[in-house]
C-alpha cells in the first residue's frame, strides 16, 4: 500500500502572509522525517496545510498522499484517508470522556484497543478529555486517539513538549513499533531532539526562510544545530 507523502512546490498563505514558499518534501512508507526549525518558521503551518485546515491557503503547488492529490479534500476527508495528527496543544473538553472520544473515532470499544495498555492510559479513560491532565497524560491521551485510528501517515507536532523523560521514552517506543509494524510514513517536529533517542528516524531537515534546508542524517542535523545554531542552515539547501 502506498502511504507516501509528496509535497511539490508548496506555497501557503495565512491571513494573506506567505509562510511557506515553493517547498518540496517527500516521505516514503515506513520512513520517518524529523523537522527542525526556529520558532515561527512555519513548522506547524506545514502540518496544518497537510491536514487541510481552514485559513491555511495553498496558493501554489500540491500535496500528494498515497499517489492522490489531496489539495481539494476537507480535513475530515484527509483523516479518513489515513492521515493522523498529534498537536502541540490539544484542546480540553469538559463533558466528553477520553473513552467516548476513542470510541467515536474508532467505532469500537475503547478498552479493546491495545494502545490503552501500551500507553498506560487506563486510569484516564473515564476522565474529561485533557481536563486537569498532566503534560505526559495529555500527550499519551492524544497519542492513543491518533494510533487507535491506525493512520497511514503520522504528523506529530512536538510530541515531547511538556513531557518528562519517562513519558517521552514510553511514547517513543510505542511510536517506533507502530511505524515499523505498519510501514507508516511519519513527520515529527521537534525542538529538543529527545525523540531521536527512541524513534528510528531516517532523515531530518530544517524549515526556515519559508523553505527546506539541511536535508541530512538526523543526528548530524541536530548536532550542527546544537553547535552552530540555525544560522549555519541558511547556507544549506534542501533535498
Amino acid at each position: 500500500m502506498d502511504n507516501s507523502l509528496k509535497i511539490e512546490n508548496l506555497t501557503v498563505e495565512v491571513g494573506g502572509r506567505v509562510i511557506l514558499e515553493d517547498l518540496n518534501l517527500e516521505i516514503s512508507p515506513g520512513s520517518t522525517l524529523v523537522l527542525f526549525g526556529p520558532n515561527g518558521s512555519g513548522k506547524s503551518t506545514l502540518i496544518k496545510a497537510i491536514m487541510g485546515f481552514e485559513n491555511y491557503a495553498i496558493t501554489h503547488g500540491k500535496i500528494v498522499f498515497g499517489g492522490e492529490v489531496i489539495n481539494g479534500l476537507s480535513t475530515d476527508e484527509r483523516a479518513k484517508k489515513g492521515i493522523g495528527v498529534l498537536f502541540q496543544n490539544p484542546p480540553k473538553i469538559r463533558g466528553i470522556k477520553l473513552r467516548q472520544m476513542v470510541e467515536l473515532v474508532t467505532r469500537r470499544p475503547a478498552q479493546e484497543d491495545i494502545f490503552v495498555d501500551k500507553l498506560n492510559v487506563g486510569e484516564l479513560m473515564d476522565r474529561d478529555l485533557n481536563v486537569n491532565f498532566s503534560g505526559g497524560e495529555m500527550k499519551r491521551s492524544e497519542l492513543l486517539q491518533v494510533l487507535s485510528q491506525r493512520p497511514k501517515l503520522l504528523l506529530l507536532d512536538e510530541p515531547e513538549s511538556g513531557v518528562d523523560i519517562e513519558n517521552i521514552a514510553m511514547m517513543g517506543r510505542v511510536l517506533n513499533a507502530f511505524i515499523r509494524e505498519h510501514a507508516v510514513a511519519s513527520l515529527i517536529i521537534t525542538h529538543t531532539g529527545y525523540v531521536l533517542d527512541y524513534v528510528d528516524a531516517q532523515h531530518a531537515c530544517v524549515l526556515m526562510d519559508r523553505d527546506i534546508r539541511c536535508y541530512d542524517d538526523p543526528r548530524k542535523v541536530f548536532e550542527d544545530i546544537r553547535q552552530f545554531g540555525y544560522e549555519k542552515c541558511r547556507t544549506c539547501r534542501g533535498q
